[in-house]
């Protein structure tokens, strides 16, 4: 409770004009009227010491406590005049909030931007720039694979514009946490500005440009309904481009991975044009030089081949040093990523939506969701923190393309599932083989769908198999896929070594 007013209190500080202008002083304070005297010791202790300092904690028997921090701080009424002020005063990020950006950037060498990234880095720097004296208002779409540094760019740009009304957008919150907590760098007493890291769906109720600048991160995975049962607002993609003078869109139209998936570069000037924004797209707007996957556009074009998406002419060979594996063993496979992420904790394991969340509903320990052969057992990572992918001790705990998507390792270790087989020379799907919990293909029979149910499917895997800078380790259910996969891998190593 004490966070809570706290962190209540510093977004008021560094948003309101009114209170930095006016120098209001916020003093906050937690009062849990029903919290009995007796557990006490259960939230007034030395854990919480540190916040308690900062958003004093009274309880149900320090009324006279309370009553005099009040009169410590307001001294006469006022008739509602500040609150009247505030609710109604215009936001303005403070200079203390565009601080702490910066320096949560200084020397964080996972931000730095590479030579093409500066290049669409100026360009939407300077529409935005422009953009400060008129209504006109600007659509940027980005376009680029995985591990181009679509992110980096984005989290660059936040922090640029730090003095504007911004948020740096997705619609899956796995991305939005991790690079929250990478800035942060666990001081909690930064965390007032996760105000800046926005969920897509909170913009049905924004108004024409309440936004100065909307960074949206992972376009692709955009909705057309918001709401937990799809009932609320019309579009996404319309209502950010309503919400924000200027808006930037970084998309790789590959990667989407669910039958809601509606981001579109198509769709995005659609609703662009509704609103008379100005559309900034094309060559000078594409990131294509590959910084995950050791520097390879060739990995990609590989992975394409390999999972019967295109054919492409690296059927044999890509220009990179890159650790690729097929494993007979799983358990093996999940040793080998252990003894990789003791170095740094940047090695984790993946896998398609085959298997049903089991411990949902039944948190044993002995209890377990993905069962491979008599000796691998494994939970999803679904019940724990939203930071998976950094938290210390996840290792164990197996994350999926909604846990992972927009997210990079040092290895990954990829679990095919039977969605995915090898039959008659050629890859195949099999919708049937996921789990009746994944979401991702629901309506697929409904609406018929197949096409779209495949191509999801086979997204789904590239995208995991893209997650790691130094290599990827594989394990396919479908023993025709595991010999095909390594037949692909023991000829592309051959070629090399000719070469």
């Amino acid at each position: 409770p004490s966070y809570q007013a706290y962190s209540y209190a510093k977004t008021i500080e560094n948003f309101s004009e009114y209170v930095q202008d006016e120098r209001i002083r916020i003093a906050p304070c937690a009062y849990l009227h029903n919290y009995d005297e007796k557990y006490r010791y259960e939230i007034d202790n030395e854990q919480y010491k540190d916040i308690v300092n900062l958003a004093p904690l009274f309880l149900k028997e320090d009324t006279l406590k309370l009553r005099a921090f009040i009169k410590k701080y307001i001294k006469k009424p006022d008739d509602g005049e500040i609150l009247y002020q505030i609710d109604h005063g215009k936001i303005r990020p403070s200079k203390a909030l565009q601080d702490t950006l910066v320096s949560m950037l200084q020397g964080n060498e996972e931000y730095y931007m590479l030579d093409e990234q500066k290049v669409v880095y100026s360009m939407i720097k300077s529409i935005v720039e422009k953009s400060k004296n008129s209504n006109q208002k600007h659509t940027i779409i980005v376009e680029g694979g995985p591990g181009t540094g679509k992110s980096v760019l984005a989290i660059n740009l936040l922090v640029e514009f730090r003095d504007l009304v911004t948020a740096y957008v997705t619609k899956n919150s796995a991305p939005r946490n991790v690079y929250y907590e990478k800035l942060i760098r666990g001081n909690y007493k930064r965390q007032y500005v996760r105000n800046l890291f926005k969920f897509s769906g909170a913009f049905t109720e924004a108004r024409n440009n309440d936004f100065d600048f909307l960074i949206i991160d992972e376009a692709h995975r955009l909705n057309e309904r918001s709401g937990l049962f799809g009932n609320k607002g019309e579009n996404q993609i319309k209502e950010l481009i309503r919400a924000a003078k200027v808006s930037v869109f970084f998309i790789d139209e590959d990667q989407k991975v669910t039958l809601k998936d509606i981001g579109s570069v198509d769709e995005i000037k659609r609703f662009a044009k509704h609103y008379n924004s100005i559309i900034h797209s094309g060559e000078d707007f594409i990131l294509s030089s590959q910084f995950r996957c050791n520097g390879s556009d060739g990995y990609i074009a590989f992975l394409d081949d390999l999972l019967g998406i295109r054919e492409t002419a690296n059927y044999d060979y890509f220009d990179l040093d890159y650790d690729i594996r097929v494993y007979d063993d799983l358990v093996k496979m999940r040793e080998d990523l252990r003894e990789l992420n003791k170095i740094n904790n940047k090695a984790r394991m993946m896998a398609g939506y085959c298997y049903d969340w089991v411990t949902k509903n039944n948190p044993n320990a002995d209890v377990y969701d993905i069962k491979i052969g008599d000796d691998f057992k494994a939970k999803w990572n679904f019940s724990n923190t939203s930071t998976w992918a950094i938290d210390q001790d996840s290792f164990d705990q197996v994350g999926c393309i909604h846990t992972a998507q927009g997210l990079e390792f040092d290895y990954i270790g990829v679990i095919i599932g039977k969605d995915l087989r090898y039959e008659n020379g050629r890859v195949i799907t099999d919708p049937t083989k996921r789990s009746n919990q994944d979401a991702s293909l629901k309506g697929m029979y409904r609406n018929k769908q197949y096409e779209e149910a495949d191509t999801i499917i086979r997204n789904t895997y590239k995208t995991l198999l893209t997650r790691g800078q130094k290599g990827c380790y594989i394990y396919c259910e479908d023993e025709e896929l595991k010999e095909y996969f390594k037949r692909r891998i023991i000829y592309l190593n051959t070629t090399k070594q000719k070469i």
